[in-house]
Order: structure tokens, then sequence, then C-alpha cells
């Protein structure tokens, strides 16, 4: 399926292990942007909307097992629902997009880490957001012994996939350096281990490419 471009907004999300420090970039990229006046919609998937709050739950939080199939499918409702309702009618109105994870993560998590076949994950996902494509992905890389002693500081609730062994991460991780190598013009990679300033300003740098 081909990629869908969507209204005159752009769309932007944010990738790579946990701990690699997602979230503080799109804190401090949607800090600048409303600072130039820019109208910034934050998300996040899974869980952007009530009903992929409800979906967050099983996924993330949900003990015991939950087969590997079931799983992807729980995370393409969510992302079917979280598109449709909150990203599409935002870009459509000219809005910036902003989000924490999205269809690379399946591709990663679902179909690498969980050892399903990469290529169906991702057009699973494709379908359920009706094509869309992000502007840009910024894939902030990070070695797993890294990533998993920065969760081990600051973990406050139990997370399925965060409970993973360090093999199930190693391979999410080279999924995801793949991604990137098969889509360059799609994704900007950053070393996850740089000052949080230098990352923040590469970041600006590629999305003032995009307004300008």
């Amino acid at each position: 399926m081909a990629a869908q471009r969507v209204g005159d907004g752009l769309f932007l999300t944010f990738e790579g292990g946990d701990g690699s420090g997602k979230s503080t970039q799109a804190v401090l990229l949607e800090e600048w942007l409303r600072s130039r006046g820019r109208t910034v919609v934050r998300t996040r998937e899974p869980g952007g909307t009530d009903v992929g709050n409800e979906i967050r739950e099983i996924v993330l939080h949900r003990r015991g097992h939950i087969a590997p199939r079931a799983e992807a499918l729980l995370y393409a409702a969510d992302r079917a629902h979280h598109i449709s309702t909150v990203v599409r009618p935002a870009l459509e109105r000219g809005e910036i997009v902003l989000q924490d994870r999205y269809l690379d993560s399946s591709v990663a998590y679902q179909g690498v880490g969980r050892e399903l076949e990469a290529g169906e994950i991702r057009d699973l996902s494709l379908w359920a957001a009706e094509g869309l494509l992000p502007d840009v992905t910024v894939l902030l890389d990070l070695d797993v012994a890294i990533g998993r002693g920065r969760l081990d500081e600051s973990r406050t609730r139990f997370d399925r996939l965060e409970a993973e062994a360090a093999e199930f991460h190693g391979r999410v991780r080279e999924a995801y350096l793949a991604l990137a190598a098969a889509e360059p013009e799609r994704f900007l990679v950053l070393d996850a281990t740089r000052p949080v300033d230098d990352i923040a300003a590469a970041v600006r740098s590629r999305v003032s490419e995009l307004l300008a």
C-alpha cells in the first residue's frame, strides 16, 4: 500500500528502544514549535485515545501470556482508531502531530522481536492507518544495556515489553536500524547517548527544513 499524505499538517514520530529518550525529545520539540506559533498535537501509541488507553493497559501492563498475533492485532486496533480520530483530523487542520511510537514500533517489536513476519506486520499497520506514513521519523539509537540501565533507575510499573530478555531488545534495535537503512529519506537516526540539547538541535534542524 502506498504512503498517503493528509492535509497541510506535518506528522513527526519518535522511535527507539526503551530508555532512549523519546518523550524528552518530543517535549523539547513541542516547546520549540509552540514558541514559534505552531499548533502542536502531542500523542502516543498505544494510548492516544480513550479506547487506546484501554488497549494500552492490556498490551503493556497485563500480566500473563498474550499470543504474539493477538498482541499485533491489538496494536493495530489502537492504531486504526487513533489515526482516524486524532491524527488525521489534526493534519487536515494543518497542525503538527508529534507522536511517541508508530508503525515502526510494531514492525520492530511484534514483527522482529516476537519473530512474526515483519512485512506482514507493516502491511497490517498500513492497512489500519490507511497508508499514512510520517513526514519524519526520529530514531534514537541506544545500546540495549544502556537503555535497560536507564529503565531500572526509573521503572515504577510492570511493563510486558520492557520485561522481555535482552535478546528480544537486541532484535528490536537491529530491526529499527534496518528500517532506517531502507527508508533514509524518512528517518533521522541519532545517537541517544549524545547530550540532550545536541539531539534536540539536530531534530529542530531537520524539522526546520520541512517548515521552510
